[in-house]
């Protein structure tokens, strides 16, 4: 018997050499990896030990069955949510993170409003990208906090909560999420997977629709990896017996027109009274379709997104908005009057050098400027500010003056908006012809015919 077989024989595993073995290239154990997550949960592995095995396994990659085994054990961390009193559907959607990615604020209430029940437990802001938590508490007084009670209870009075991870649900994930956002771990597919399938499967759900982005705004940069994210994503929630999709959607310039906190929330109030930005309207009518479709509610997809689209005009949707931000603590003054979300004191523009059309956006850049104003955590102690941020006047493909506005900055700070600004006027590309059209939606993951009826 190896050393290695009878530690692990004995269960004497050492925090250094599951380090050690996942940096020079091996495949850990399931004990090894209950191990480590046990120990980092209890708080007895410290920070520097997880941040070291973290960059290994972004470096070195996790097998299938590493990443099963992580997701098994973050997810048995905590406890798996029974939600059978509701006879409803039980669906989520998720977003693997992007620059303006606001869709869950618009599908929770749209999708309850049409007879599914979502138990949507999210994340905060990670990397560059925003997160559905941040935006909510830029909602005066809404709190993310729940108990799980009533969690419950706002279920049932409305159809929807929108919750963070409370210290029954995968509490190993909150505290590796937390780490990989401030050790430049969060691009591994596979802690993605695991992270995400983690909290979903938790939740009870009988399907849930993922959106898995790609392009320069993303973690996966190349469509090639996005489709792997998305490959990956679908066969975990598979094997746990959930009707899944994956929509590989882009992510080459942010999503709608705002950037930040509060700026979002007031995006998506928009898009629930049938306005707003059509490339935003456009994306969460197509993720609510799938939603309705796998939730037993529309027979197709054309008809879940008509839907979607009736529930909006008729404003029912925005209704349940409502409801639920008044049941978890909010204003619903600020759904009904945005003017009462947070603002900022300053607003900049930037403007375009020379005459064209905007070629591309370093997406990844507007993100980052919109932590750099105080939109995001540079560090895990960081307030967020949520007045802050970016709204755009142009987008890929538009027509540009000399001396046109590109966007302006919300800000709060004139020497972070010096920074920003920096970030922003490298990011935009300005050329003489427009450029090819770009698809929001790039491809579909988990076809119907592999999910079974729903």
């Amino acid at each position: 018997m190896s050393a290695r077989e009878e530690s692990l024989t004995s269960g004497a595993i050492r925090t250094i050499d599951v380090i050690r073995r996942k940096r020079d290239g091996h495949e850990l154990s399931p004990a090894e990896i209950a191990y480590l997550v046990r120990g980092y949960t209890r708080g007895e592995i410290p920070d520097y030990q997880i941040s070291a095995w973290l960059m290994a396994a972004l470096v070195r990659g996790l097998t299938r069955a590493e990443t099963a085994a992580l997701t098994d054990s973050m997810l048995h961390s905590g406890r798996i949510l029974d939600l059978s009193e509701f006879t409803a559907a039980k669906v989520d959607k998720h977003s693997t993170g992007g620059v303006g990615d606001k869709t869950s604020l618009i599908l929770a209430p749209l999708a309850a409003a049409g007879g599914l029940i979502v138990p949507m437990i999210s994340g905060r802001a990670l990397g560059h990208t925003g997160g559905t938590l941040d935006k909510l508490e830029s909602i005066p007084g809404l709190r993310v906090d729940l108990s799980l009670t009533r969690f419950r209870r706002v279920l049932r009075a409305c159809g929807c909560s929108m919750i963070g991870q409370t210290a029954e649900i995968a509490p190993a994930d909150r505290k590796f999420y937390s780490l990989r956002d401030v050790t430049g771990t969060v691009e591994s597919p596979q802690l993605i997977c695991a992270s995400i399938m983690s909290k979903k499967l938790a939740e009870g759900l009988d399907a849930l629709v993922l959106d898995v982005k790609t392009g320069s705004g993303s973690f996966m940069k190349t469509e090639k990896d996005a489709v792997c994210l998305a490959e990956l994503l679908v066969e975990t929630s598979q094997r746990m017996g959930k009707k899944t999709v994956a929509l590989v959607t882009d992510m080459d310039q942010p999503l709608g027109l705002r950037v930040g906190n509060s700026l979002e929330v007031e995006e998506c109030v928009d898009i629930l009274h049938g306005r707003g930005p059509q490339d935003l309207r456009d994306l969460a009518l197509e993720l609510a379709a799938w939603m309705f479709h796998l939730g037993g509610r529309a027979k197709t997809i054309p008809e879940g997104r008509d839907l979607a689209d009736r529930l909006i005009c008729s404003g029912q949707a925005l209704e349940t908005f409502c409801k639920m931000v008044s049941l978890q603590g909010g204003d619903p003054a600020a759904i009904e009057d945005p003017a009462r979300l947070p603002r900022a004191k300053h607003r900049s523009a930037i403007t375009s050098a020379r005459s064209g059309y905007v070629s591309a956006i370093q997406c990844e850049d507007i993100g980052t400027a919109c932590i750099v104003l105080g939109g995001g955590r540079e560090t895990k102690e960081d307030r967020i500010d949520p007045s802050v941020g970016i709204v755009l006047n142009k987008k890929i493909g538009d027509r540009v003056s000399a001396g046109e506005p590109l966007c302006t900055l919300h800000h709060n700070s004139a020497s972070r908006a010096a920074e920003a600004r920096k970030l922003i006027e490298r990011s935009f590309q300005v050329a003489d012809a427009p450029p090819p059209p770009r698809s929001l939606i790039r491809s579909v993951i988990g076809k119907p015919n592999t999910l079974g009826t729903p």
